[in-house]
């Protein structure tokens, strides 16, 4: 880990040596983003996130739940996988879906986008998220204007807005009120001995628990961000050698009790659980936070231009949803950078109270969108 970073920052001096290390590499995975806006970012989440997180904790009410770890054998969750991503409308003739130990998505050229899930038997509701999710990142590379096949527009301009479309399917279509019909109807295709008799309204509150956890990809969406606190301050401590490879375990544990009040058992479920930092990929776990801002930022846009969201997710219909984000998102490739395709006024910095700004003045009246 050590060598992996000193290499990095060797190479960032050699692409920009007037810069800090670190923000090189922050802008190479979302152009204009530096750690003092992102800091900035953090500030806002972690003030207004991390006591609701620990009041919920005290005070808080979870729905009874249990029939979220029922079993649902493998095969069953397999068929279930292809009818989930028909479900939200990925087309399979131009993807194929594999299983492995880490979702991902990764998308080859024009027409050819590959998928992967992890099937937990005891953990149904983890595969459906992960299928959903990473449908919406090979929905984005599908939906890009095939004459950039080949050229350097080709594939998504950053990673926060290739995250925003993967968690806008995951949490904003596929957690709704509106969209638990069309998903409960699936689950009882497959697994009719446990949803049999599960209501709407009962898998809603069910799919939208908070409660704090050991691992990043298994959070729910209020807990998400803080899991990319905790990586992105470590990152910064090693790039400013504040910190060295045997520092991670004891700073991993800190952190994650100091925003999630979750002790961590060991490394396995702490800080080995992801591939990035093996491969070399420091800076890009901001663009998952930031991705959740986007994501919210679509949503007032849609109901401006009268795509009826939550209708569109009661029908199980998103053909709407993907038009709209064909034409203002997908269709650009790398053309646009990510504010241009937000429309916000300024790249950065971007706060939790920019996205809300945002969302009030863009559509006072929008049904879907809380803000």
């Amino acid at each position: 880990m050590d060598r992996i970073v000193g290499q990095l920052k060797h190479q960032a001096e050699l692409m920009d040596p007037k810069r800090d290390p670190y923000d090189v590499w922050l802008d190479q995975y979302e152009r204009g983003l530096s750690a003092k806006s992102f800091d900035a970012f953090c500030d806002e989440v972690k003030a207004t996130v991390v006591p609701l997180v620990h009041a919920i904790g005290e005070r808080g009410q979870q729905p009874a739940a249990d029939f979220l770890h029922a079993r649902v054998p493998e095969a069953a969750q397999r068929a279930m996988s292809f009818d989930l991503m028909k479900l939200v409308g990925l087309d399979l003739n131009d993807t194929t879906l594999a299983f492995t130990e880490h979702p991902f998505s990764e998308g080859f050229s024009v027409g050819d986008a590959r998928i992967a899930t992890h099937i937990y038997e005891d953990d149904c509701i983890s595969n459906v998220y992960s299928i959903i999710h990473e449908a919406g990142h090979a929905m984005y590379e599908l939906g890009v204007n095939p004459a950039y096949a080949r050229t350097c527009l080709e594939g998504g301009t950053s990673m926060g807005i290739h995250e925003s479309q993967s968690r806008f399917f995951e949490n904003t279509v596929g957690r709704s009120r509106a969209f638990m019909g069309p998903l409960l109807e699936v689950l009882r295709r497959h697994a009719p001995e446990v949803y049999g008799d599960v209501d709407e309204d009962t898998l809603y509150r069910a799919v939208n628990i908070a409660q704090p956890s050991l691992i990043r990809t298994e959070a729910d969406e209020l807990t998400y961000p803080l899991h990319i606190m905790v990586r992105y301050q470590i990152e910064r401590m090693l790039f400013a050698g504040e910190a060295t490879a045997k520092d991670i375990p004891a700073l991993w544990n800190r952190f994650m009790n100091e925003y999630l009040g979750i002790p961590v058992p060991d490394d396995t479920h702490g800080c080995l659980q992801d591939t990035h930092w093996s491969g070399g990929s420091f800076g890009y776990f901001p663009t998952y936070a930031l991705g959740s801002a986007y994501d919210a930022m679509f949503v007032p846009a849609m109901c401006r231009d009268g795509v009826d969201l939550n209708g569109a997710c009661a029908s199980g219909d998103l053909a709407p949803v993907r038009a709209w984000l064909g034409e203002h998102i997908w269709q650009w490739g790398r053309a646009k950078d990510a504010p241009e395709l937000i429309k916000a006024p300024a790249a950065w910095p971007l706060t939790p109270a920019t996205t809300a700004a945002t969302c009030r003045t863009s559509s006072p009246r929008c049904t879907s969108c809380k803000a």
